[in-house]
């Protein structure tokens, strides 16, 4: 009777907080579209502007003296001399006295005061401008931010109202289990969701003196239940006498390894591009490659940071789009000078063996399947160089043995001949070896015969269906 009603209560707090959450998810989108609204970025400085900033020289070193009637003549509607004044400023950095009409040459006894004067006022407007945009920039981001927290919220919601409880038909044998091995179960929560992958919290303690790994509790669980259960990184990794919730996740069908190999550019020490590989995500292998502005040490930090950030907001649940969204806007708002980096990702499900690629600047990815490769086309501009770039997205199934193969430019460009990507191919569907890391190195010695003019990096990932 306990357990019927416990189930019973927890499809209540189910039904109760999925509706919670969807609640948040609208009010944080329908914040960020309030936000976004009314204020809008300035590509550059205005008619008013000019006005103000000739208003304030005369104010300043005009007085009363009225010789040029420069700044009436700027009032009219039809002045198109504001504008002519506007283009020489945006093109030179200031205003020459060749750039002012004749008649203020003739007339105006202090010119070069008034010269001085209109380019502070103007070089004032126009750093206001560039710090008005940047807060503009940095409230998008912040925006950028809530909209994609509000789709997490929303997603998490649906899951949960979808998410099926078939705890009863397992929990008996998962107890007597359990105790078997010294385990007691206290509580225990089977979901299904939709895609049919399972998901399980317990409440144990060890019997005795006896310590169990986390790692074995979920193979003893999936003996139970069937398939394949492990311990996420974020659950708890031993079971002793202490009660306490642990998590277990069904793994997928296929299983992954990689293998890199990189050189730095001929006369540095340091190679400027970064790779993250990351499984943090049950059921998901998150592969991503950057390669910094320029080589060296400074490139590798940047590009460091880069894949560092995206690592970090896909495991928190962004999507991978987002993820590289936030990366350039991010890299658009670090100091006065641009600062790209291209970015190369690929996430692939472990339990249909789907690969989502997504680029933003970086060179063709090489999907090898059966003997022959496909390319995988090339992202256009890479961040930090535009707001609001949108990543190219890529979709291919992949199958047992298919290899994904990534590479920076430098890799590419040392291909001989001009049709890069063919040369690429071609070499991948005649070149033989045994592991990704071994296919990683032949790629590297291919692309590096001449020397590296260019730092250089392979990444290289292969998939297998578990046996």
């Amino acid at each position: 009777m306990w357990k019927r009603e416990r189930r019973r209560d927890m499809a209540d707090v189910n039904i109760y907080t999925a509706g919670r959450l969807s609640g948040m998810a609208r009010s944080l989108g329908l914040l960020a579209r309030s936000c976004l609204d009314g204020i809008e970025g300035e590509k550059g400085l205005t008619r008013e502007d000019a006005q103000s900033a000739m208003q304030m020289a005369r104010a300043m070193v005009c007085g009363d003296c009225s010789r040029c009637n420069l700044y009436s003549s700027s009032e009219k509607s039809d002045s198109y001399y504001l504008y002519y004044l506007l283009h020489a400023f945006e093109q030179k950095g200031q205003v020459d006295e060749e750039d002012m009409p004749r008649l203020f040459l003739e007339a105006c006894r202090r010119k070069e005061d008034y010269m001085a004067q209109l380019n502070r006022n103007l070089g004032r407007a126009s750093m206001n401008l560039e710090w008005k945009n940047r807060f503009l920039e940095s409230r998008d981001t912040v925006m950028v931010q809530f909209r994609e927290l509000a789709v997490i919220l929303d997603e998490f919601a649906h899951q949960m109202e979808r998410a099926t409880d078939v705890t009863q038909a397992k929990e008996e044998t998962v107890r007597r289990k359990f105790h078997l091995h010294r385990i007691a179960v206290e509580n225990m929560l089977l979901l299904e969701y939709e895609n049919h992958q399972r998901e399980a919290y317990l409440t144990v303690h060890a019997l005795g003196r006896r310590c169990v790994t986390a790692k074995e509790a979920a193979e003893l669980f999936g003996e139970v239940v069937g398939g394949n259960w492990y311990a996420p990184p974020d659950t708890r990794t031993l079971i002793n006498r202490q009660s306490a919730s642990i998590r277990f996740a069904e793994s997928g069908q296929y299983q992954m390894r990689y293998g890199t190999a990189r050189i730095p550019k001929s006369g540095e020490s340091v190679c400027g591009d970064n790779y993250v590989w990351s499984e943090q995500v049950p059921g998901q292998v998150i592969l991503g490659l950057s390669d910094g502005m320029g080589s060296g040490t400074s490139a590798s930090q940047e590009s460091g940071k880069i894949v560092e950030l995206i690592g970090q907001l896909l495991e928190t649940g962004f999507s991978a789009r987002a993820s590289m969204k936030m990366a350039n806007t991010v890299l658009l708002l670090t100091g006065r000078q641009q600062h790209p980096a291209t970015i190369d990702l690929a996430c692939v499900d472990l339990h249909n063996g789907v690969l989502e690629a997504m680029k933003m600047g970086a060179v063709a990815t090489f999907v090898l399947s059966d003997g022959k490769a496909e390319i995988l086309e090339a992202g256009e501009l890479p961040a930090g160089v535009l707001p609001g770039a949108e990543p190219s997205l890529l979709s291919r199934k992949l199958w047992d043995g298919d290899r994904i193969v990534m590479m920076t430019d430098g890799v590419l460009e040392a291909c001989p001949g001009v049709y890069k990507e063919q040369c690429m191919q071609g070499f991948l569907e005649e070149v033989s070896a045994k592991s990704p890391q071994d296919l990683a190195e032949r790629i590297l010695d291919f692309a590096s015969q001449d020397g590296g003019r260019d730092d250089m990096t392979v990444f290289v990932a292969g998939i297998w269906k578990k046996r």
